[in-house]
């Protein structure tokens, strides 16, 4: 058997482990009913869908042929890094300096990972995507979140 895409493969053989990993760490919590999930039952949901997407993929990488094989490139390691730090400053944002600082500094640092990242369009999607957020999250389920810093709190 020959693998026709190599990107496909990798990518189908990840979400495949992904899956699988998560599939068995959500046998630790309680599945529940449909009617009445449980904390297991999502979790364990997304993992059977991504097991089916790996393997589709996979099936693919191995069936369809791809010009030259479509090899795997280098690692992109500088917008990883750049992102993974970004999700870490939000988490420890969110409880210091509140919802309408930490979401705005987690879209500008993700997008600024990107090669085609602007400035005014970082700021607009920033601003757009914490109201929506304030709407569904605050407003909208009552979460506990909090909006402000502990020092502007109204």
């Amino acid at each position: 058997m020959k693998i026709k895409s190599q990107r496909d493969f990798w990518s189908g053989l990840m979400f495949v482990a992904v899956g699988v990993f998560f599939g068995v760490g959500s046998r630790n919590y309680s599945l529940g009913i449909s009617a009445r999930p449980g904390p297991g039952y999502f979790p364990l949901l997304l993992s059977i869908v991504m097991v089916i997407l790996g393997l589709v993929i996979l099936f693919k990488a191995l069936t369809i042929e791809t010009e030259g094989g479509d090899p795997v490139g280098s690692f992109a390691w500088k917008p990883l890094l750049t992102i993974v730090i970004a999700v870490t400053v939000f988490g420890w944002a969110l409880p210091h300096l509140g919802m309408v600082i930490a979401l705005p500094l987690l879209i500008i640092g993700s997008a600024s990972a990107s090669t085609e990242f602007k400035w005014k369009e970082a700021i607009l999607n920033a601003i757009v995507l914490t109201v929506f957020c304030w709407i569904i999250f605050i407003w909208g389920l009552a979460l506990t979140i909090p909006v402000w810093p502990p020092f502007l709190e109204f």
